[in-house]
């Protein structure tokens, strides 16, 4: 079993004993994803791509946030927002927007990216990289710009 997975395990048995309904509630939304994924590829998850389901789950609460703030429903951007940090503790700290540049690059040379056609294979050296740990919509449009210039 992944470490990550057993951590949250541990923070869900936690959350039972404390009666904390919220935090139980967004950590069983989160093993509910990860088994989901397990049973459809019947394989077992390992961190790396835990923290990609994970990853995806606070994409989700963003744009939902987003959403309701439009609608004005006040209420839900409040339940939405404390379900994202909950889900957020689970990802890996955030690389400063400097660090993310000097990888792109470094992907781009060891990869020998010369033109728009090989963002794929930049972008595959990345994602393991990166993934959770910056906002993989920002280094796409980094990748383009780099390779089109």
């Amino acid at each position: 079993m992944s470490s990550l997975k057993q951590k949250i395990n541990e923070d869900v048995k936690d959350a039972m004993r404390n009666k904390d309904k919220d935090c139980l509630t967004t950590l069983r939304l989160i093993t509910a994803a990860i088994k989901q994924k397990e049973v459809d590829d019947r394989i077992e998850l390992d961190d790396t791509q835990i923290i990609a389901i994970i990853d995806k789950m606070a994409r989700q609460h963003k744009d939902s946030i987003e959403q309701y703030q439009n609608a004005g429903r006040v209420d839900l951007v409040e339940k939405e927002q404390s379900e994202l940090a909950i889900v957020e503790s689970y990802l890996p700290t955030q690389l400063p927007e400097d660090e993310v540049k000097l990888l792109v690059q470094q992907a781009i040379n060891s990869t020998n990216a010369e033109s728009i056609k090989d963002m794929g294979k930049v972008m595959g050296v990345l994602k393991p990289q990166l993934q959770g740990r910056a906002d993989m919509g920002n280094v796409s449009n980094q990748v383009k710009s780099l390779l089109s210039t």
